[in-house]
């Protein structure tokens, strides 16, 4: 196997990451002061009822520490990886230390609007940031929403891409479509130079995802999340990603390998993409040409 780039490293859960995971997790939007307990099981606690386990970080991975994350990388032959989970004030650390291993966006609130502009900015230049992580899964709030449009211009203007959270959310305290793929194809139409990565894919809206990766030259897709094994099991919903990913969008899809959700190895998700149909040729560009040339272009 060749070379391999990973589209969704996981943080390790330590320090200031791990305190903001648990606030990322808690009440959308605004909290009011006298808000009284929520039911047991609500929110992002739901994840562990649908997946298992008996927290909302059921079945992830904790990786010891960074430089475990990297021997991995090195063992499994990946060039770099975009790992998501830390926060903006450690993205320059971590350059320093590891350089050239991995792509960090950058986490803004659209509230912040021209205050978050000017920080997005000072990141790039100062820190590295590779570009912009827009989570309405956490924020409550669809990417083609107004607030997020002073950020995506500047992403323009620093030729930075931005990588949306695109699929279904099992939180059931916020809507369960508010990352629907829809939400892109504004994004697409009124910034076309803005390269956008739908990340996760759009399950369970696939035909959507299909047909605006066809639509959009600068919207590509990964496949964090989501057990490769699972892509080929029938009635699935995947079928049309397999069957355009293998053919007419096979430049257009990343891998996430999201090794945290499965505890599993580099070499086990590996194997269980070579068991897909699709071609050898495709396979390469899903696991690394597309992604050198998306962030190389």
């Amino acid at each position: 196997m060749g070379q391999i780039i990973d589209l969704e490293i996981g943080a390790p859960k330590t320090g200031l990451a791990k305190e903001y995971d648990t606030l990322m997790r808690g009440r959308p939007g605004t909290p009011f002061p006298g808000s009284l307990d929520r039911p047991e099981g609500y929110g992002f606690d739901n994840y562990a009822k649908i997946f298992g386990g008996g927290s909302a970080e059921a079945g992830e991975k904790k990786e010891a520490n960074l430089a475990q994350v990297v021997a991995d990388m090195d063992e499994a032959n990946v060039e770099f990886g975009l790992m998501v989970g830390v926060p903006n004030s450690e993205i320059g650390q971590i350059h320093r230390e590891y350089p050239n291993r991995f792509k960090l966006f950058a986490w803004m609130n659209p509230r912040d609007v021209m205050r978050g502009v000017r920080e997005l900015e000072r990141l790039v230049k100062e820190d590295g940031a590779n570009g912009l992580r827009v989570s309405p899964l956490y924020n409550n709030l669809p990417a083609s929403d107004r607030l997020y449009y002073p950020l995506y211009a500047k992403c323009v203007e620093l030729d930075i891409p931005i990588r949306v959270y695109t699929a279904m959310t099992y939180a059931n305290d916020r809507p369960y479509e508010i990352s629907h793929p829809r939400h892109l194809d504004d994004i697409a139409v009124d910034f076309p130079e803005l390269k956008i990565i739908a990340g996760l894919a759009g399950w369970p809206w696939v035909g959507d995802m299909v047909a605006l990766l066809r639509r959009h030259p600068n919207l590509y897709c990964d496949t964090a999340a989501h057990r490769p094994r699972h892509f080929g099991t029938s009635g699935s919903g995947w079928e049309p990603f397999l069957q355009f990913g293998n053919t007419l969008l096979q430049d257009k899809i990343m891998t996430g390998f999201s090794r945290y959700l499965f505890n599993t190895s580099y070499e086990n998700l590996i194997a269980e993409y070579q068991g897909l149909p699709l071609k050898e040729a495709v396979l390469e560009k899903w696991f690394y040409q597309n992604a050198v040339n998306f962030f190389s272009d």
